[in-house]
């Protein structure tokens, strides 16, 4: 699995759906604590690659400035 923010949420909406289609209770509780570790993780990926855009943003604007 490609380690995006999109491919965390799948897995995040499987683990929803998981849950809601349990009928025991620790299995429901294992399931939604799987979903927010995976909503977790896709929001990270999000913030990471918003600052690694700002970072490469930031770089060409030093290289434009300099050349």
């Amino acid at each position: 699995m490609a380690d995006t923010a999109e491919a965390y949420r799948a897995r995040a909406a499987v683990e929803r759906a998981n849950a809601e289609a349990a009928t025991l209770d620790n299995v429901r509780e294992r399931c939604r604590r799987a979903e927010q570790a995976w909503t977790e993780m896709a929001d990270r990926a999000e913030r990471t690659t918003e600052q690694r855009l700002i970072r490469e943003a930031a770089t060409v604007r030093r290289s434009e400035t300099i050349g």
